[in-house]
């Protein structure tokens, strides 16, 4: 499993359209990948799950991979 924590800069945080563009870009991977926000935790696969994080602008999130291709999975994601 890789990890890391990446920081949300986008103005609106990670609402529609930048968590649209973060399920596409987790579609890509066979791997298992989870969004972890303030001990609550998404399918990053799962545009719902996402949104109800309801994350704001200049937040600290952390990126968990699991599977054969986490590396790759965690590098584009971030």
């Amino acid at each position: 499993m890789k990890k890391d924590i990446v920081h949300i800069i986008h103005i609106l945080g990670l609402q529609a359209r930048p968590a649209v563009s973060l399920v596409n870009n987790s579609a890509k991977y066979k791997s298992e990948c989870n969004l972890l926000y303030k001990g609550r935790e998404a399918n990053m696969k799962s545009i719902m799950d996402i949104m109800s994080l309801k994350i704001p602008t200049q937040s600290d999130v952390t990126i968990s991979c699991s599977g054969e291709d986490e590396e790759e999975a965690i590098a584009a994601i971030e």
